[in-house]
């Protein structure tokens, strides 16, 4: 299954990639979360968002805030239903132009090839200050 999990998650970030976003809205289970661990009020796109509807949303503000010139999922570990991938990326946020880059993890929780919960950590003091003015 870990094998199957990992495949999966690589499948959604190449969609990403493609500007797929349907793709990993699909992939999500009816009563999913979707996590940027942080506070809404420090960044647009940090919070938590449920269901595919959600995830529509998380990306809608991704494409509304943010410039990506790097975005590099480097390391996949699958253990049970959870896949964790570390990587980076680097941005310009739109309506400052300051620019934004930090590592991250994400973690994917997978049952019976969808995903019920995505939560990412990242360096949220840094995109708060980079969404100042």
């Amino acid at each position: 299954m870990s094998n199957a999990n990992v495949g999966l998650v690589q499948k959604l970030y190449a969609a990403f990639g493609r500007g797929e976003i349907a793709t990993i809205a699909n992939a999500m289970t009816a009563d999913s979360t979707w996590e940027v661990v942080g506070r809404a009020s420090d960044f647009p796109t940090l919070g938590m968002r449920r269901g595919a509807e959600g995830v529509q949303s998380f990306f809608e503000a991704v494409g509304q805030h943010l410039s990506f010139s790097d975005f590099s999922p480097k390391e996949f570990y699958a253990i049970d239903d959870k896949v964790f991938v570390l990587g980076h990326y680097a941005m310009t946020v739109k309506s400052t132009g300051k620019p934004l880059a930090s590592d991250w993890i994400h973690v994917f929780t997978v049952r019976d090839g969808k995903v019920t919960a995505f939560r990412e950590f990242t360096d949220t003091a840094k995109a708060a200050e980079a969404y100042r003015a």
